[in-house]
């Protein structure tokens, strides 16, 4: 597996073409839309192209230039949330934060600089701007669907997850802060890659039985203070 973002020039058919994918490890195409805008950190939106979602991995090709186009596997991806906030970003999206195995990043390169001399490899995250705004909860789903169909091998010292704001709550049941901390912030969902529900399960439940513990231990200390 690639690590990080990375070009991508493997077409098939005429015109725009579409991308070629690696069939033998059974990858399918989950979703493609078109009239999607790029943008690699913090530089200009690349003229619209189209996105393909495919079980393995997230693709985009310029519609004009087939020799301009990226790629990352969903195992990279660390994040992926709807963004409507147009503080954080003037048009609504899909915001991805990318794992590249590097400290460095081309965050901070200029925007005057040619996107071809920047190593995509560095690039830490992405947005991906819709012609229409509302396809994002569909691509959205899209995201968590396939970031479910390849999940990380467990490691010692973490462990990420998927799920948006609405599962929270669904899970949480009485946890109600969980909830509202979520509904509060600007990203409207989040997802992170690669899942463990059963995990987040656990995570939240921990968070409903700390507050009964403590809701009972102060009960009983009222009643012991009544008996006195």
């Amino acid at each position: 597996m690639a690590v990080g973002l990375r070009p991508f020039t493997q077409r098939t058919g005429d015109g725009a073409g579409e991308p070629v994918l690696n069939t033998d490890s059974g990858e399918e195409l989950m979703h493609v839309q078109p009239g999607v805008s790029i943008v690699l950190a913090n530089r200009p939106p690349e003229s619209p192209g189209t996105l393909y979602i495919s079980t393995q991995q997230v693709i985009w090709l310029n519609d004009i230039d087939r020799n301009r186009g990226y790629a990352v596997d969903f195992l990279s991806l660390s994040l992926h949330a709807v963004s409507r906030d147009p503080e954080a970003y003037p048009s609504p999206c899909i915001y991805t934060q990318i794992e590249t195995g590097d400290d460095e990043d081309e965050s901070d390169s200029s925007d005057s600089e040619p996107t071809e001399t920047l190593d995509l490899s560095k690039i830490k995250e992405i947005r991906l701007v819709p012609s229409d705004p509302n396809q994002l909860d569909t691509l959205f789903d899209i995201f968590c669907e396939c970031a479910e169909l390849n999940p990380e091998p467990w490691e010692a010292e973490g462990h990420n997850w998927v799920f948006s704001a609405d599962q929270m709550d669904d899970a949480a049941g009485d946890a109600e802060d969980a909830a509202d901390h979520f509904s509060a912030n600007p990203i409207s969902g989040i997802g992170y890659s690669n899942g463990d529900h059963d995990l987040v399960q656990n995570v939240l439940q921990l968070q409903i039985d700390d507050q009964r513990f403590e809701d009972a231990e102060e009960m009983e200390r009222e009643t012991n203070s009544s008996h006195h």
